[in-house]
């Protein structure tokens, strides 16, 4: 299908590029031209579903790469990027069983295989992925790409010799690269060797002096709690996993938060007459759970492309691109102020309880959750595992007392992780009247 006289190759890599672009006007224009110059060519069809995905439109984006395959039904790459479309909307059976039947009808081509390693990824199966990526360096050794992923899974998987062996042998061919130095430092901190991490975070320093994550994991590799999560960290984070968050938290984390809180504000204000500032909104989770209000929502994300997904619900009046502390620093009240699965970010809460009292109307609800730590444990403790903050419910419940508010408390498990679940605790904070 891209034989040498291929007039519409050209157009598609063109359209390919342009909706990485997030042109997709553009895009558009470009597809019709190639269907008028190949009105059967199904990878016009594919990559009109990738582009009306993007859009917000996934009905359409299945309706389409659906009528591609239909003319050409054993052609593999399209089927992986079908599959790819299936995992990153949460239908996971279905993504893997397409992921294999491109494999069988052909595993040895890049872009085929490419997409069965992404479609292991988004479905959390990072075993098949190390199984896929293992299969493509046999084939290309020497494959960076690959062996970046590879190292990367297997740390993900705590295989942390494994991964290191693969770290080390990136960097003894490329000392500098930043990539892998990073992947080491984060292998390092997970198995706890504190002074090998403090080495790379000492190597990535000196080529970046000035960046504050670099220094963030420097401070950790040093024996150091930082109290906060530098803002760049979960900006680069959250970015990147923006259009598959929701399925990968719902459906497979079996996050359920937004839901309960969403019940309780409703029980509180069944006329949904309230106005609400969502910190560290994401995706609009809450929102959805919510409905369009009587009063105002407003969202507020470090992350642009999580705030891209929350716009498509079309129920938050204002979303902007903005740190927790800036955000309750408006001159504007709330009726309720929510922080939901924020604080494991945030670490230390003695700056944002205090803002947030002064951010609500009197009688005002500030809901946040926070990961449990125990209670014969230190205040704020960083999790080497999952690099999120743990807290002790008896210390937070005391900084909400202390900045003028009653308190509720309530445990639950907040998602799962590998299986396990992960305990927490909801305060709902009450000003006085």
């Amino acid at each position: 299908m891209n034989a040498p006289s291929d007039p519409n190759l050209p157009l598609i890599e063109s359209a390919r590029v342009l909706i990485d672009q997030g042109q997709l006007t553009e895009a558009a224009d470009v597809l019709n031209r190639a269907r008028a110059q190949a009105p059967n060519d199904p990878r016009v069809y594919l990559m009109a579903g990738v582009m009306s995905e993007k859009a917000g439109n996934v009905a359409g984006a299945f309706q389409l790469m659906r009528t591609g395959l239909e003319l050409a039904p054993n052609w593999a790459p399209g089927i992986v990027v079908l599959a790819q479309l299936q995992a990153r909307q949460g239908q996971f059976a279905e993504a893997k069983e397409n992921a294999a039947t491109a494999l069988q009808l052909d595993s040895k081509a890049r872009v085929v295989l490419d997409g069965a390693i992404d479609v292991a990824h988004l479905t959390g199966d990072l075993q098949q992925a190390v199984t896929l990526l293992q299969q493509g360096l046999a084939q290309q050794p020497t494959d960076t790409k690959w062996r970046l992923m590879l190292a990367n899974a297997l740390s993900q998987l705590d295989r942390h010799e494994d991964a290191l062996l693969r770290w080390d042998e990136i960097l003894t061919e490329s000392p500098q690269n930043e990539q892998a130095l990073k992947g080491r430092m984060h292998t390092l901190l997970a198995a706890g060797r504190l002074e090998d991490a403090a080495v790379v975070t000492a190597k990535l320093l000196s080529l970046a002096p000035d960046n504050p994550v670099y220094a963030y994991y420097d401070a950790r590799a040093n024996g150091k709690t930082p109290a906060h999560q530098p803002a760049e960290l979960n900006r680069s984070l959250f970015d990147s996993a923006a259009h598959i968050f929701d399925q990968q938290l719902v459906q497979g984390l079996r996050y359920q938060l937004p839901l309960e809180v969403a019940k309780k504000i409703l029980e509180i204000f069944p006329d949904k007459n309230f106005s609400l500032l969502d910190l560290g909104c994401g995706t609009g989770l809450l929102g959805a759970q919510l409905g369009k209000l009587q009063g105002r929502m407003v969202g507020v994300d470090v992350s642009p492309k999580m705030l891209e997904q929350a716009r498509r619900h079309q129920l938050y009046d204002s979303l902007e691109v903005a740190d927790l502390h800036d955000a309750l620093a408006t001159a504007e009240r709330y009726d309720v102020i929510t922080a939901l699965d924020v604080c494991v970010y945030v670490g230390d809460l003695s700056q944002t309880i205090p803002a947030a009292w002064g951010a609500l109307v009197p009688g005002g609800l500030l809901i946040l959750s926070c990961e449990s730590g125990p209670e014969d444990g230190p205040d704020l403790f960083l999790n080497p595992a999952t690099e999120r903050y743990v807290h002790k419910r008896s210390h937070v419940e005391a900084q909400c007392r202390a900045a003028g508010f009653s308190v509720e408390t309530r445990d639950t498990v907040l998602r799962y992780q590998k299986g396990k679940p992960v305990h927490g605790f909801v305060i709902t904070a009450r000003k006085a009247v």
